[in-house]
């Protein structure tokens, strides 16, 4: 089992979305992530280097992104948006991963 951790920044991106927006995206996240975060599915995938996160997993327009540390047992989210089209927006601001 996995310990799941939030950034400060995690947490400001999840205040900034609407109340049942939260409660699926918390839901998902430990129902997913607790157990087999490395585990590639056709919603969680590995991504290219980039500067925000490793891993990014799929919840309808909504994408959460975090790193995973097998050493500690920990998941770490890193960012929290949406996609629109092929852009990615964090807290409203457009986001280039």
């Amino acid at each position: 089992m996995f310990e799941v951790v939030f950034t400060d920044s995690a947490l400001d991106d999840l205040r900034f979305l609407k109340k049942n927006e939260r409660t699926i995206i918390v839901s998902v996240i430990e129902e997913q992530l607790v157990t087999q975060p490395l585990r590639e599915t056709r919603n969680r995938k590995p991504l290219r280097p980039n500067d925000l996160s490793a891993w990014e997993v799929r919840i309808g327009v909504f994408r959460v992104f975090y790193d995973v540390d097998e050493a500690g047992n920990t998941v770490t989210i890193k960012g929290i948006g949406w996609k629109e089209h092929n852009k990615l927006f964090i807290r409203g601001e457009e986001f280039n991963l």
